[in-house]
């Protein structure tokens, strides 16, 4: 079997791509890696527009999924605003392109979905990165699918929800209680951050990367600045490498508490979500007392990072590692030893390792269905290449076992963390990022919290971003979840949502 980058019989960009080669491919090459997709020989990382062409990424973990992964762009040119539907071939790549199609109006051939997806018809203009013409639609109804049987019915939630939650519509398709179809609509929070970076310096367009999804935005922030740093050539001095190291991982802590909590508090335990909140405040402080910010925003620049770790960092760091791994040793084995909380969460939501594997389900959506994917591991970036630690892998794939990889990575992060404050080099935090004065572009994908992030972006010889697309992981983890919930009652859908806890923000862009 030939390699991913043989596959990409292409031509060679004129200008330079980082780290891995983008090729421009014909119309056959196109359509025959969308066929090599449905049969697994490689995973869709992203798809994306641009003007006048689309762009997709992917990967190939190899025959042994420890194994260090090979990566790739291809770009079909679209002279006609047309190009070939991977969806056709690939259902992850359904939502992708109905995006595609809003947001720069190329319209993907024979594609099973040409619904809108983002565009709600509230823009006034349409194919606002394209060719932006003026809209006259005002909102006209979703066409929701349908399901017919007898004595089924229809139950519409949202997108105004009970609690402080982002906008998002689920509309349930139930016999009693018994869900049949769950059917999803999003872009209700989507910002046009895109639009907004093109044009941007790259230091401005930091700023919109760190907040595509707020509770990742060091992850988004390493993913960016990774990306110009790959375009430009830039060398980041070692010791940023291991303060970003540092941030990643109290986030990754930070929310995976919090998520636990949440879990246990949607199954009417809210005893663990008192203790774990407790837990995830302590390290939000901590945070803020090593780099100035509870959720460390703005503190990852192309370059390095923005603010280095004192004394009273240091301290507070090793102070608070024994604290959380006492108190929550002991919150596990409350959740663990519960069994009025194990009959809401074992069985419940299960996400089969086949669908998880078909749409490339990072982060403990994946790892819960038996997929080892970590880019920590898989496609390592420093200091992550230096530093060991194990990838929690569980094949059940229900709500029990996405609190359990949850529970899992949080002690391999306080494990991360023990080996960064002993292993912290001396040194600069950051260097000058100098211009290229010739087109560049650049990717990276980084492990966040929720799985991998991707970023892709094109500088013009000034330094301004041309192009940006940034890709959150529950692009590839709210489709699946549909599936999941299908034959459980209505009344789990709350506690199967959060153990996927997709984000809003970060698929709406």
């Amino acid at each position: 079997m030939p390699s991913l980058i043989k596959a990409l019989a292409g031509t060679a960009l004129p200008h330079a791509h980082h780290p891995w080669p983008r090729r421009i491919v014909d119309v056959e090459t196109w359509s025959a890696l969308g066929g090599q997709l449905a049969e697994g020989r490689w995973t869709l990382a992203g798809l994306w527009g641009d003007a006048g062409a689309v762009h997709m990424a992917l990967y190939d973990i190899g025959r042994d999924e420890t194994d260090r992964s090979e990566m790739a762009v291809a770009t079909l040119p679209c002279p006609t605003g047309q190009f070939p539907s991977i969806a056709r071939h690939h259902a992850p790549a359904h939502r992708l392109e109905r995006t595609i199609s809003d947001l720069f109006g190329l319209e993907p051939v024979s594609a099973p979905d040409n619904r809108p997806w983002l565009d709600h018809g509230r823009w006034c203009v349409r194919h606002p990165l394209g060719t932006p013409t003026e809209s006259s639609d005002q909102g006209s109804p979703y066409a929701f699918l349908t399901a017919e049987g007898e004595g089924l019915h229809q139950i519409a939630v949202g997108p105004v929800h009970a609690g402080i939650i982002e906008p998002g519509h689920f509309r349930f398709t139930a016999n009693g209680e018994t869900v049949v179809r769950l059917e999803e609509r999003f872009g209700y929070a989507h910002k046009g951050v895109e639009s907004l970076m093109a044009g941007a310096s790259f230091e401005r367009a930091a700023h919109f990367a760190a907040r595509i999804s707020g509770d990742s935005t060091v992850a988004y922030s390493i993913s960016y600045s990774r990306a110009v740093e790959a375009a430009l050539g830039i060398e980041v001095p070692v010791r940023a490498h291991w303060l970003r190291a540092l941030m990643a991982e109290l986030e990754r802590i930070a929310n995976h508490l919090g998520d636990i909590g949440s879990v246990c508090n949607d199954a009417a335990f809210a005893l663990m979500h008192a203790h774990t909140g407790v837990l995830r405040e302590h390290v939000l402080r901590q945070s803020n007392n090593c780099f100035g910010h509870r959720l460390m925003m703005d503190k990852v620049v192309p370059g390095g990072v923005t603010a280095d770790l004192d004394r009273s960092g240091e301290d507070g760091v090793r102070a608070l590692l024994p604290m959380i791994r006492k108190a929550f040793s002991q919150l596990v084995e409350l959740y663990d030893e519960t069994s009025s909380l194990q009959d809401r969460t074992v069985g419940t939501g299960t996400l089969s390792h086949t669908l998880a594997l078909q749409y490339g389900c990072g982060g403990y959506v994946g790892r819960a269905s038996g997929r080892s994917f970590d880019a920590r591991r898989n496609l390592a970036y420093p200091p992550y290449d230096a530093l060991r630690f194990d990838v929690p892998l569980f094949n059940e794939g229900d709500v029990n076992a996405r609190v359990w990889v949850r529970i899992r990575e949080v002690e391999q992060s306080l494990g991360l963390i023990d080996q960064i404050m002993a292993e912290m080099p001396p040194g600069e935090i950051s260097v000058a990022v100098a211009q290229a004065k010739e087109t560049r572009e650049g990717m990276a994908l980084v492990e966040g919290f929720r799985g991998d992030i991707l970023c892709w972006l094109r500088l013009d010889p000034t330094g301004i971003i041309e192009r940006c697309h940034l890709r959150d992981p529950s692009w590839f983890q709210w489709p699946v979840l549909e599936a999941a919930i299908e034959g459980n009652i209505v009344a789990d859908f709350p506690l199967c949502n959060k153990s996927f806890n997709c984000s809003y923000s970060g698929h709406d862009l």
